[in-house]
């Protein structure tokens, strides 16, 4: 019994041994890699020997593959963990060293064995499939590979990138692995275009999100460099600066096509966790993302977030005013590459929302109803959303040429609403004060454009399709209008003397030739109106300095020295009706600019006279001098009648001293007296909406060539009485006028308009006709007439070179 068990045992191993003998070679190197215990790791010796065989037999390698899968699902479901580490470690050096055409189907036993590890509930085992298949991503392969999929990796690393594990060293290791899985994902996919598009939305809707909730579990307060430098160890480790430098790799790599599917996800993130609001997170989000793309494409992801503040248009204020602070970075930084083709797109979405702040805060309703909804519009949240979008307007502006903000200056004073004139206006539903509301903010966003405005004349800077709309606004009755007019030209201006280099040129003095009795005329009129306040007086002074140190030759100091007299005439006038503290200010005004014209002509008997009556206001009347009217809390008299004798300035005296050094005596002794036109009547109405139709007429009559040969004419009070009951009459009759034409092409039907037209075209087409038949007839003889046999008269046609012209006509 004992011998029959010992002769059965000894053949059982003589059998085992013979079968062990008769293995595949590959099997047999497979399993000589892997020592009697794993903590001893792989046995290189061996793995040498395998890798050796792989390279001379690459056939066998896809079975070498499957079989170490086999061996690694085995010990992963025995909990063999250590043989797991060795064999991903021989299947990382078989994918180093083997690069043969055959290596795809190696590769699918490689991945298999990765996602086996990854599917595993131990954090270990999934760490370490990440490194491989990192490890993997990093390999060039010489053979492309037309059925690999890497759904199953993009989910999986997306999934480790939300891991909410308790212990939480653990929990960020596997973040960590997540991040640099789908780092690895992408760098393996971008470039190989027979893989399934790693830009599709239904891979970057999970990457994205996934990236930007490991860089916001670690927000700062400000973002990187656009090249972030070398960081430490320690950070390094941190999920948050992996995240940010996977982020950065992932934008780089979009073309032009992809940048929509890319930014679309981080605009969703922003809405579904209402990080609108806090503004740093977006706006640090944004800026990685315009310095990690291609300068090129910087307009794309501006119009994406123009498309996206015009999609929240009815949401919150402080959400839209996080989008457009995002919209300010992005401009800032895009001025390096561009802001793409359509620049009036992106005022004109900017404009929009101005708007509809503006309605928002008047009406209180998205709608423009007066039901209370179920979000309250907080005023002052609106106001901090039109200062925010004033700003990004100016961001923009400074990003273009000087060609561009032209026309954008252009467009914003077409956007400003003009009752009377722009028929086509939607209704705001906000009334009077919303248009007044409107206006504001155009022209403060006008104020943003203009700053930093270079161009080499004023022509280019102020042309006439810009300067006379907007200084018919500086007739209004609103004070903060007029102000707001008044810094635009001065900032104009001013930003145009710093780059002068030579004195007033022929452009300059061909501008003030054609716009300076304008610019003259509205100064006087901004002086008497009652509502102006101590800006706008220190603000005409400046742009009057301007116009002098600047844009002055002889005739226009003259004007100018003209005006100022006739401002102080206008102080001392009682028919104005103006305030004491504007008739002080006026004065002054006038002291102020006369003191700088005399320092500026340099001429001694000009400027003794004006120091002489500055001293006396000293002495006796300082309220008329602006270091006592402008300041907080001038000390004024109660009555301006006494201001006579030595403390006013003298015409015939500055005629007198200033004729004697060779200026007009002429013109000096001719007092300035603006003319008035429809211009000023209409606009003491709170609608200035008809006085653009009429400033094309201020330029000529304010010719002084023309007002010298236009004949006097008597005045009488009949003639006075007859002139306004028939201007206000003809004014009645062109509005109603006005409003039939309106209401007719808005309600009348199609085929009457279109009757209508057809029959004004036939009309023209009559009258071209006419003009054409004289035309192509046979002149006139100028021999006369000759009778036909039939005793009538008939033309005689003499040849051109029979004729006889007058001399006048030949040259």
């Amino acid at each position: 019994m004992y011998l029959q068990y010992v002769v059965s045992l000894t053949f059982g191993k003589r059998v085992c041994g013979c079968c062990g003998a008769l293995r595949p070679r590959y099997k047999r190197l497979v399993d000589n890699i892997f020592p009697e215990d794993p903590e001893d790791g792989l046995v290189k010796a061996n793995m040498e020997k395998l890798t050796f065989y792989a390279l001379s037999a690459p056939e066998k390698l896809d079975r070498i593959g499957a079989y170490l899968s086999e061996r690694l699902s085995r010990d992963v479901a025995r909990h063999r963990y250590g043989y797991v580490c060795i064999a991903m470690e021989a299947l990382d050096q078989l994918l180093m060293a083997c690069h043969c055409q055959s290596i795809n189907l190696f590769v699918e036993s490689f991945l298999k064995m990765v996602r086996k590890l990854l599917e595993s509930d131990k954090p270990s085992l999934q760490i370490l499939g990440t490194n491989s298949f990192v490890k993997f991503a990093n390999i060039e392969e010489d053979t492309p590979s037309y059925h690999r999929s890497y759904d199953f990796f993009v989910s999986r690393f997306s999934e480790m990138c939300h891991s909410s594990y308790e212990d939480p060293d653990i929990r960020t290791k596997i973040r960590m692995a997540g991040i640099k899985g789908l780092q690895g994902v992408v760098r393996k996919t971008v470039n190989d275009e027979l893989q399934a598009n790693i830009w599709d939305p239904q891979h970057m809707d999970k990457i994205v999100p996934s990236l930007l909730f490991n860089l916001q579990s670690g927000e700062r307060t400000e973002s990187r460099s656009p090249s972030p430098l070398q960081a430490s160890e320690k950070e390094k480790e941190s999920p948050v600066e992996l995240t940010e430098r996977c982020f950065r790799e992932l934008l780089g790599r979009a073309a032009y096509g992809n940048i929509k599917n890319a930014i679309t996800p981080v605009l969703m993130h922003l809405d579904n966790h209402s990080l609108w609001e806090g503004k740093t997170f977006a706006v640090r989000c944004f800026k990685i993302i315009m310095y990690s793309i291609q300068s090129q494409h910087s307009h794309l992801v501006i119009q994406q977030l123009l498309g996206h503040l015009d999609a929240n248009s009815k949401n919150s204020a402080t959400v839209r005013a996080g989008i457009v602070e995002v919209l300010l970075e992005a401009a800032a930084i895009a001025a390096s590459g561009s802001v793409g083709p359509t620049v009036l797109e992106v005022f004109n979405t900017l404009l929009r929302q101005l708007r509809l702040s503006v309605d928002y805060e008047l009406t209180g309703s998205y709608d423009g109803s007066t039901n209370i909804g179920t979000k309250i519009i907080k005023a002052h949240e609106e106001r901090q959303l039109q200062e925010a979008v004033i700003r990004t307007i100016g961001s923009f502006a400074n990003t273009l040429p000087t060609y561009q903000r032209s026309e954008v200056m252009l467009f914003i004073m077409g956007k400003i609403p003009v009752p009377g004139v722009h028929l086509a206006l939607p209704s705001t539903g906000s009334g009077h004060e919303g248009t007044r509301m409107i206006q504001v903010m155009l022209l403060k966003s006008l104020v943003q454009v203009t700053a930093g405005f270079q161009t080499t004349n004023m022509l280019t800077a102020l042309p006439s399709s810009f300067l006379e709309p907007l200084l018919s606004f500086s007739l209004t009755e609103d004070p903060e209008v007029r102000l707001l007019v008044l810094q635009i030209l001065l900032i104009t201006i001013s930003v145009f003397c710093c780059l002068k280099v030579d004195k007033c040129s022929r452009q300059d003095n061909l501008f003030m030739k054609k716009h300076g009795q304008q610019l003259y005329r509205h100064i006087y009129l901004g002086c008497k109106e009652h509502s102006s306040g101590r800006q706008h007086y220190e603000t005409l002074f400046a742009l009057l300095g301007l116009l002098s140190v600047e844009l002055a030759n002889e005739e226009v100091v003259v004007d100018l020295i003209r005006l100022a007299l006739a401002l102080q005439d206008l102080a001392l006038s009682t028919d104005e009706a103006l305030p004491i503290f504007n008739r002080c200010a006026v004065h002054a005004l006038a002291a102020a600019y006369l003191n700088l014209i005399c320092q500026l002509t340099t001429v001694p008997a000009f400027c003794q006279h004006i120091h002489e009556v500055i001293e006396v206001r000293q002495k006796e009347s300082p309220y008329l001098l602006p270091e006592d009217v402008f300041i907080d809390n001038p000390k004024l008299p109660s009555s301006l009648e006494k201001v006579e004798g030595d403390v006013l300035f003298l015409q015939s005296k500055i005629t007198e001293v200033l004729g004697g050094s060779g200026y007009n005596t002429d013109r000096l002794a001719t007092p300035y007296v603006p003319q008035y036109t429809d211009e000023d009547r209409l606009s003491k109405r709170k609608s200035i909406g008809e006085t653009i139709s009429l400033q094309v007429e201020v330029e000529s009559r304010n010719s002084p060539e023309k007002e010298e040969r236009t004949p006097a004419e008597e005045i009488t009070f009949e003639t006075l009485k007859n002139a306004i009951v028939d201007s206000v009459g003809m004014e009645e009759q062109e509005r109603e006028r006005r409003r039939q034409v309106v209401e007719k092409f808005q309600k009348a039907p199609f085929e009457e308009i279109a009757a209508h037209c057809g029959a004004r075209a036939t009309l023209l087409q009559s009258k071209l006709n006419q003009i054409f038949e004289i035309t192509i007839r046979p002149p006139p003889s100028p021999s006369g007439t000759i009778s036909s046999g039939y005793g009538q008269t008939q033309s005689r046609s003499v040849p051109i070179y029979e004729m006889k012209f007058p001399d006048l006509c030949v040259y």
